[in-house]
């Protein structure tokens, strides 16, 4: 579709259609979509942080966390009712902060190749979209399937049986590439988290340079809380810190 195209079909439209439809399609909007779902994803990633660093204080304390993650809300809803919901709403974030991410980067490469950017600030938000998400972000889409195989599924954790999380998780670390694996990926969900939690307010058309060193720091925090808390985990198994419990 040529630009004149776009142009007279954009005009057809009307009601919110004239101003919404442009607006998330346009770089803005997908800066937008890529800031707003990056929050959300945050968020989940801090409070399953959380919830996961109950195995320190037991057996009982991290199965009766999952255990109520599967019974939230019931009887008002079936069990694990509310626990798909949010996995639906996780599902949709991701899919489009990966797509935004993914044209914002296709985007920039077509205009790098034409003519440099003339704002810096678009440019910084694509280039942070092209940096990250390429191969972190690829990392962390493997790493969020096996997860799942290994955790929720059991089909990748030879040990799994179904509720008993705490040594599900042992039995999973206690294999030093899965270890590693998981690691690792951390360490690229921090970069990613650094870069996103840095470039968030610009995106939103709310950066200041009177902000700019409490914003660096906020990155920094968020993403040595994600990478020191999660790490945390396999290493403490690998240690033997964490072993099966009777």
């Amino acid at each position: 579709m040529t630009t004149k195209t776009r142009r007279l079909e954009v005009n057809r439209r009307s009601g919110w259609q004239s101003w919404l439809g442009p607006f998330f399609t346009s770089d803005v909007g997908m800066k937008w979509m890529m800031a707003l779902t990056g929050i959300g994803l945050l968020g989940y990633v801090l409070v399953h942080m959380i919830g996961n660093l109950k195995i320190f204080i037991g057996p009982e304390d991290l199965d009766h966390y999952a255990e109520s993650l599967r019974t939230l809300l019931y009887p008002i809803f079936p069990k694990e009712g509310v626990l798909w919901l949010f996995r639906i709403g996780l599902t949709a974030m991701a899919v489009i902060h990966i797509w935004s991410a993914t044209v914002l980067t296709l985007r920039n490469w077509k205009a790098r190749g034409k003519i440099r950017y003339d704002a810096r600030r678009q440019y910084a938000a694509a280039n942070y979209a092209s940096r990250t998400m390429r191969w972190g972000g690829v990392l962390i889409a493997l790493f969020v399937i096996f997860h799942l195989l290994d955790l929720t599924i059991g089909s990748a954790n030879p040990d799994y049986v179904a509720g008993d999380v705490y040594n599900n998780v042992v039995y999973s670390f206690e294999r030093w590439p899965v270890a590693l694996f998981y690691v690792v990926t951390m360490v690229f969900l921090a970069l990613h988290i650094y870069h996103g939690a840095w470039s968030l307010f610009q995106s939103l058309g709310l950066a200041n340079p009177r902000y700019d060193s409490w914003r660096r720091w906020l990155a920094v925090a968020l993403a040595l809380a994600i990478l020191i808390g999660n790490s945390a985990i396999p290493i403490a198994v690998q240690l033997g810190f964490l072993t099966v419990s009777g």
